[in-house]
């Protein structure tokens, strides 16, 4: 696979993960405090899913060198 399939092959991976972002939005494991007009947001679960689905890209664009 040349390097010009693989990034187009990158870039619609990210364009869909993007748009499923957009529809997901916070998963049940993030912590939010909130206090006045001060929000704390800590996206534990959602950073532990995308390093997960990053990994796996990354594993499988390696797969193809």
């Amino acid at each position: 696979m040349n390097m010009s399939k693989l990034l187009i092959l990158v870039g619609i991976i990210f364009i869909i993960i993007g748009g499923l972002w957009t529809f997901i939005g916070k998963l049940p494991g993030d912590i939010v405090f909130k206090k006045g007009n001060t929000t704390i947001y800590f996206p534990i679960v959602t950073s532990i899913v995308a390093s997960i689905l990053l990994s796996l890209i990354f594993y499988i664009i390696g797969r193809f060198k």
